[in-house]
């Protein structure tokens, strides 16, 4: 298959490296501009770009594919399909319609469940048993296109949402190969429509939601505090100072929201309901550090609290 790749983020990585290791022809990449990053703010490639240009393939950068000029740089690859993997840019009706079977999107939730912009997230937030990908045809609404293949994976309670795209970037790549094998072999792919009643969102992630609330109940904050890693990062107040809290699990018990209780195994703190342990977190200008090892610079003894 002659393709046209669209991805930027590390997520779209696995994808990419796959279509070619599968044999297929990559004409274009389509990659977001470079944007400032670090503390030098420096112009910074996207990780799909720094794969493409290892691998000296033809990488296009617009800033919109609105335009009539980059969408004939488009059109002139007269390509089979177009490929998606959080590329970032919306795409219109008119480019969709150029490859000759259309394009395909890798999405990292078992659709109609949480459509958009965070669903790793939004999965370990509701406490969902189990996440996936789902590989669809692409639309002009909202990741509403026909599914076309899946595959669930179990979230257990120590995935954080950077484990859960590890993996679900994995099996992305492996089903888009699939997806595409089945194009080669009968020449149209056949989806299945997504279930309106059913359909969920998964709102864009703020930072003022990474906030902790000691009222809620441990086994919430567990989760915020997994979804939330590694962007924002879950934080709450400590000795007047922002700490992020970046590992912690829901255990059984009962004490003052907010109030330390122990700390000899984690630093165990009350919740509205049951205890969270922290056992990994970090201060401004610090390391991530595991609880022990944080301990022993800045000593905490129950009684103390976490907090305004």
């Amino acid at each position: 298959m002659k393709l046209i790749f669209a991805g930027t983020p590390e997520f779209a990585v696995p994808a990419l490296t796959a279509l070619m290791e599968a044999g297929h022809h990559v004409a274009l990449v389509l990659t977001q501009p470079d944007r400032p990053a670090g503390r030098g703010m420096k112009l910074k490639a996207s990780p799909v770009k720094e794969l493409a240009l290892s691998r000296q393939l033809v990488v296009f950068q617009p800033e919109t594919l609105r335009d009539e000029a980059t969408q004939a740089r488009i059109a002139s690859e007269q390509a089979d399909a177009m490929i998606v993997a959080a590329y970032g840019l919306i795409i219109p009706r008119t480019v969709l319609q150029m490859p000759r079977f259309g394009c395909f999107n890798i999405h990292a939730s078992l659709l109609p469940r949480w459509r958009g912009a965070a669903p790793i997230q939004r999965a370990i937030l509701a406490g969902d048993a189990e996440t996936g990908v789902t590989i669809m045809e692409v639309l002009p609404a909202l990741d509403a296109g026909a599914m076309l293949l899946r595959g669930a994976v179990p979230i257990s309670e120590d995935d954080t949402a950077q484990s859960l795209h590890d993996s679900l970037a994995q099996i992305g790549a492996r089903l888009m190969v699939e997806t595409m094998s089945q194009l080669v072999a009968q020449g149209k792919l056949v989806g299945e429509a997504q279930d309106e009643t059913r359909v969920t969102y998964a709102a864009k992630l703020t930072k003022a939601e990474a906030v902790l609330d000691w009222a809620t109940s441990a086994q919430q904050l567990s989760r915020k505090v997994r979804a939330f890693n590694p962007f924002p990062v879950a934080q709450s107040i400590l000795h007047g100072e922002i700490c992020r809290i970046w590992m912690a699990h829901a255990i059984d018990g009962k004490a003052e929201p907010g109030r330390i209780v122990d700390v000899s195994n984690g630093i165990v703190v009350g919740c509205g309901h049951g205890l969270l342990r922290i056992e990994e977190l970090q201060m401004p200008g610090g390391k991530r550090l595991g609880a022990k090892q944080f301990l022993t610079g800045k000593p905490l003894q129950p009684g103390d609290r976490f907090g305004a």
